[in-house]
C-alpha cells in the first residue's frame, strides 16, 4: 500500500468516525452498504461488517435511533447513552476500514483519531441539544435532531467518495466546535461571575 493510499484510509476512517458522532448506527449502516456492494474495502478482521446480516441489524438500529432522537426528553437521555457508544463506534469503524498497515499503527490511530473525532461531534451535538433545551424548552430539538442526521449521511457519504474532502470539512467542523464551546464556557463564567455579585 502506498503512502497516498494509507493518508486516503485513515482520512476515510476519520470521515466515518466523524459520521458517527452525529448518528451511531447511520455511518456504520452506510459503510456496510458499501462493503456489501463492493465500494468499501474492509480490513479482512472486519468483514463482517459487509454482510448482509450487518446491514439488516444496523438499518434497524439506525430507524430506531433516528426516530428515538425526536422523543422528547429521550433525546437528551439518549445523548448519555450514546457518547461512549460513539467513541466506541468511531474505533471500530475506522479500524475497519484503515487497511494494509501494521495492527499497532491501525488501532492507534483509530482509537485516538477515530474515537477522539466520533468523541468531539458527539460532545458538540450534545451541548448543541442542551443549549436548545434550556432556550426552547426542547421544542428547536428536532431541528437539532434533523441536523444531525442529515450531517451523518452526508458526513458519511462524503467519506466514501472523498474522504480528503470530508478531512477537511471535518477540520472547519471541529475549528467552528472549539469557538462554540470557548463561547459557551466563557458565558458560563460570566454568569456565575453576575450570579456571585
Amino acid at each position: 500500500m502506498s503512502g497516498v493510499d494509507t493518508i486516503v484510509s485513515i482520512a476515510l476512517g476519520v470521515g466515518l468516525a466523524a459520521a458517527v458522532g452525529f448518528r451511531v448506527f447511520v455511518p456504520l449502516l452506510v459503510a456496510s452498504i458499501a462493503a456489501y456492494t463492493g465500494h468499501l474495502h474492509l480490513d479482512e478482521n472486519f468483514a463482517w461488517l459487509g454482510s448482509l446480516t450487518a446491514i439488516t441489524m444496523l438499518a434497524v438500529a439506525a430507524v430506531v435511533e433516528v426516530l428515538a432522537y425526536y422523543v422528547p426528553v429521550v433525546d437528551n437521555l439518549l445523548d448519555t447513552i450514546t457518547t461512549p457508544l460513539a467513541l466506541v463506534a468511531g474505533t471500530v469503524v475506522s479500524a475497519a476500514v484503515i487497511t494494509d498497515v501494521p495492527p499497532l499503527i491501525r488501532w492507534s490511530t483509530a482509537i485516538i483519531a477515530g474515537g477522539g473525532i466520533a468523541g468531539v461531534t458527539q460532545g458538540v451535538t450534545t451541548l448543541l441539544r442542551a443549549k436548545s433545551s434550556a432556550f426552547t424548552g426542547g421544542v428547536g430539538n428536532p431541528v437539532v435532531s434533523t441536523f444531525e442526521m442529515i450531517a451523518a449521511v452526508l458526513i458519511a457519504v462524503l467519506a466514501l467518495l472523498a474522504p480528503v474532502i470530508a478531512l477537511a470539512l471535518i477540520a472547519v467542523f471541529c475549528w467552528l466546535a472549539v469557538r462554540l464551546v470557548r463561547r459557551y464556557i466563557r458565558g458560563a463564567a460570566k454568569n456565575v461571575r453576575q450570579t456571585a455579585d
